[in-house]
């Protein structure tokens, strides 16, 4: 069983930057890739960003590139979401995933709502 906690998230004008982490414990062990999923009003999900374990080598959908970063600290098993030069269209509830490599499992956090708005 893994257990994901989300922080950050709130509103934020357009162009302004917010940054959410994401905690997880419990059951953990192996390789295994973390990431951030968005899932606007009457839209489906979708992956933001998502960063390996055992690599740096991050990958980013089309829409954020150049403006978020994804990084991570193994040895606190958190990672964060540094979004910069954020639009409106950004705004979404944002969901961290936590997917093993070596075992069928994965979990999701409860989600941390973005608004980008003036």
């Amino acid at each position: 069983q893994v257990h994901l906690v989300e922080s950050g998230g709130g509103l934020v004008q357009p162009g302004g930057s917010l940054r959410l982490s994401c905690t997880a414990s419990g059951s953990l062990f192996g390789f295994n890739v973390m990431g951030w999923f968005r899932q606007a009003p009457g839209k489906g999900r979708e992956l933001v960003a998502s960063i390996p374990s055992y690599s740096e080598t991050a990958n980013y959908a089309d829409s954020v590139k150049g403006r978020f970063t994804i990084s991570r600290d193994n040895f606190k098993n958190t990672i964060f979401l540094q979004m910069d030069s954020l639009k409106p269209e950004d705004t979404a509830t944002y969901y961290c995933n936590y997917k093993s490599q070596q075992r069928p499992l994965e979990a999701w956090g409860q989600g941390a709502l973005v608004t980008v708005s003036s």
